[in-house]
């Protein structure tokens, strides 16, 4: 997941098969694709105005050169 500002991000197609889950606190929103599940992008809680994009869903893009961290989910306020 590579973090974007709302601005800069536009669903060019597929929104017809996109369903959201929410779950905890319902702030943050999740989107996967209804027919093959993949997990596109995501809305935090945390970063409201940010979207968090799979860059493996986009056409032609390599993620060759961006910075891999870890992330402990247990441990995210």
């Amino acid at each position: 997941m590579v973090k974007v500002h709302e601005s800069r991000f536009r669903l060019l197609a597929g929104e017809a098969s996109l369903t959201e889950y929410q779950f905890h606190t319902k702030t943050a929103k999740h989107y996967f694709c209804k027919i093959c599940g993949i997990y596109p992008f995501h809305r935090k809680r945390v970063t409201p105005d940010n979207l968090g994009i799979n860059v493996h869903c986009l056409e032609g893009f390599s993620p060759q050169g961006i910075r891999v961290r870890q992330a402990i989910g247990a441990a995210m306020p």
